[in-house]
């Protein structure tokens, strides 16, 4: 793909396994495979960390997902899960907003619990998942737009579109650019949830999105020149 090298997308890319039957054997093989593609993270479950942790080199991010995939568990919740996640090892946590709330248009709650997060994990990077395509769907551009600002003004590190397991869908360039505007440079915008060809990713990296959260990763890199 013409303006991106292979290297340049995978610097980019959190190598992804959030499937409920994942076991530790295929994390190791997770983490292998990202040694290989040169990515910059592997997301895995929070039960799963301590054993990416255990193999990964001092070279790969490790991240997992908080309150995932519906988000609607307490911030408390999310916050300890954060926090054991952590504590075994991440450097990055992927929070599940509770998009009901945001729905209902109480963005102080959404602010809220964006906040416990952050409070409890002071030294990680925090990646908050506003389900863009549900609020798109659901709400409208604005609403968007609100959120992001909200996760952003308690403490966000990234936005990022999707869980991937939401019915309503995952990225798309248009979520992508409004949140990349929204959000201003000093935070950056992940995009998440269906990016399987090397056209797709382009168009988010184009839209503004400054990480790519990807499962079918040799797939997606193997379409850029090296």
């Amino acid at each position: 793909m013409g303006h991106y090298t292979r290297a340049q997308v995978a610097a980019l890319v959190d190598h992804t396994l959030l499937k409920p039957e994942a076991t530790v054997a295929d994390v190791e093989k997770l983490v292998a495979e990202a040694v290989d593609l040169r990515v910059f993270s592997v997301c895995v479950s929070p039960s799963l960390v301590a054993a990416a942790a255990a193999v990964a080199p001092s070279n790969l991010a490790v991240a997992a997902v908080s309150g995932f995939p519906s988000g609607k568990h307490l911030p408390e919740i999310k916050a300890r899960e954060s926090q054991l996640a952590v504590a075994a090892g991440a450097t990055e946590i992927d929070m599940v907003i509770d998009v009901g709330i945001a729905l209902s248009g109480d963005l102080a709650a959404t602010a809220a619990e964006v906040a416990a997060v952050r409070a409890a994990i002071p030294g990680a990077t925090l990646k908050v998942i506003v389900e863009s395509a549900a609020l798109l769907e659901f709400a409208g551009e604005a609403l968007l737009r609100d959120v992001c600002r909200a996760a952003v003004g308690a403490g966000a590190d990234f936005v990022k579109t999707s869980t991937g397991f939401h019915p309503s869908g995952g990225a798309s360039v248009r979520a992508v650019e409004l949140m990349a505007q929204t959000a201003g440079d000093a935070v950056g915008v992940k995009a998440s949830g269906g990016i399987r060809t090397a056209e797709a990713a382009t168009a988010m990296l184009d839209a503004g999105a400054t990480r790519l959260g990807l499962s079918g990763t040799r797939a997606v890199l193997d379409g850029f020149s090296a």
